[in-house]
């Protein structure tokens, strides 16, 4: 990855990825709490038509580069290196990587919306320990910039499509989160769908009643949520194990006092994804050991 590149991946995810969240946003820009220094207000703005950053307490600003050479003290070299480990869902790995989730509305086509069928994605899903839960997504082929791709595709409340597959992580139409109703008095909340399509896997174990589930698909929607939780006698939050997913789970708690924080039961692992792996694994291994004998 080079400067021109990261600079153009959208400074909220780069945010997002280091555990910083809005305090409130518009189309225009986005407010935050100082990133370097602890602050009693927000005083970091984002210009999100410029993909620029201006700190008012210190008066100083600029592009993603200059934000991660004063965020980690390094060099140039250093910031690209840290970047080049990020998965950042705006550098699209299939020769789109400078295109922003933004833009992507003006240069996309969905051709095709069908059953999941494509070994390549049912393979992907078997490695994700969750290829019995295809009811919730969707085989999604599309064409950018006349190149065609292909992807598992979740559906948001826009319309919009969350695309996955082993070297992609775009969304495709408008970011939204997903709901899926039950007519429950309880909701589960989760970040992504691979963490609600693991915690179907785990629901009847943790001897869970089906409720209804709300995917943000990404933790800088959470703001768009607030509001409606209300309704709901108890709000279950299954956010990753990491900085993004404390101060997640923070603002939910600060806002609604009937929710609770479910992580505990995977503290070890990074997410959900990750904890139904780790089960999985284990009891093949152990009937593997049996059969053995």
């Amino acid at each position: 990855m080079n400067c021109k590149q990261f600079n153009k991946i959208l400074l909220e995810e780069v945010l997002l990825s280091l555990g910083h969240l809005p305090t409130k946003q518009s189309e225009k820009e986005a407010w935050f709490f100082n990133p370097f220094a602890k602050e009693n207000h927000t005083s970091f703005k984002i210009n999100k038509n410029l993909n620029y950053w201006y700190l008012h307490s210190e008066g100083i600003g600029g592009n993603n580069v200059a934000f991660m050479k004063k965020y980690l003290n390094a060099s140039v070299s250093e910031v690209l290196l840290w970047a080049e480990n990020q998965n950042f869902s705006s550098f699209h790995q299939q020769n789109i990587s400078s295109s922003k989730l933004e833009n992507l509305s003006k240069n996309y086509e969905i051709i095709n919306v069908k059953e999941i069928q494509h070994l390549a994605l049912l393979e992907y899903l078997k490695s994700r320990k969750v290829e019995n839960q295809t009811k919730f997504l969707k085989e999604i082929h599309y064409r950018i910039n006349d190149k065609n791709y292909f992807g598992i595709g979740f559906k948001n409340d826009s319309g919009g499509y969350e695309i996955r597959n082993k070297y992609s992580k775009i969304c495709l139409g408008k970011k939204d989160i997903s709901t899926i109703k039950n007519n429950s008095n309880s909701v589960r909340i989760f970040e992504g769908f691979f963490d609600f399509l693991s915690f179907k896997n785990l629901e009847k174990k943790l001897e869970k009643e089906p409720s209804d589930y709300l995917i943000l698909n990404s933790v800088s929607m959470i703001h768009n949520i607030k509001n409606s939780l209300g309704k709901y006698e108890k709000v279950e939050l299954y956010f990753d194990n990491d900085e993004a997913g404390n101060r997640a789970v923070e603002i939910i708690s600060n806002e609604i006092q009937n929710s609770k924080d479910y992580r505990a039961f995977y503290s070890k692992f990074k997410d959900l994804n990750e904890y139904l792996n780790q089960q999985t694994n284990e009891v093949q291994n152990q009937c593997k050991s049996r059969f053995k004998r």
